[in-house]
């Protein structure tokens, strides 16, 4: 049985569902925001690597072809490499989580974030960051989080 959590949130609903999928991830949420649908699992090794003085995130951000409702066509079937999109978000997700986690932690941390669909007008990008945040927080993960995220733009200029 898996935990869910719904909210309203600018006009649609929020929804959490949390051990649905990917039981063996240390945390896993599938985000529904709308009609957009995104897999957040964080994973970490059990033992530190040895001979490094840095933190080793890796923030994944995979928005396939069929989230769109499309199927690459042509010679190559294949998805290929990230866009520039999915590198920035890597980037948006990365860069507010790093400074949460502890200093000396030096356990591989991995944040895949896997968008499943997309509505038109529903940022999987956000969806994304904030499942990302849940799955670290309910992990055994050490995490000084969550973090919250918001979207500005400029309308008419």
């Amino acid at each position: 049985m898996y935990k869910k959590y719904e909210m309203e949130l600018a006009g649609r609903t929020l929804r959490v569902d949390v051990d649905r999928v990917a039981k063996q991830a240390n945390g896993a949420v599938l985000m529904h925001y709308g009609d957009t649908t995104v897999l957040c699992t964080a994973t970490a090794s059990d033992k530190p690597r040895e001979g490094i003085d840095f933190f080793p995130l890796s923030v994944e951000y995979n928005e396939r072809m069929y989230s769109v409702g499309k199927i690459p066509g042509g010679f190559n079937k294949r998805e290929g490499k990230a866009s520039e999109n999915a590198i920035l978000t890597d980037r948006v997700i990365d860069r507010p989580m790093r400074p949460l986690f502890p200093k000396d932690y030096r356990n591989d941390v991995t944040l895949e974030n896997l968008v499943m669909s997309v509505e038109q007008d529903c940022s999987p990008e956000l969806t994304a960051m904030l499942g990302a945040s849940i799955a670290t927080s309910i992990s055994d993960i050490p995490f000084d989080g969550p973090i919250s995220t918001t979207q500005v733009g400029l309308i008419d200029g």
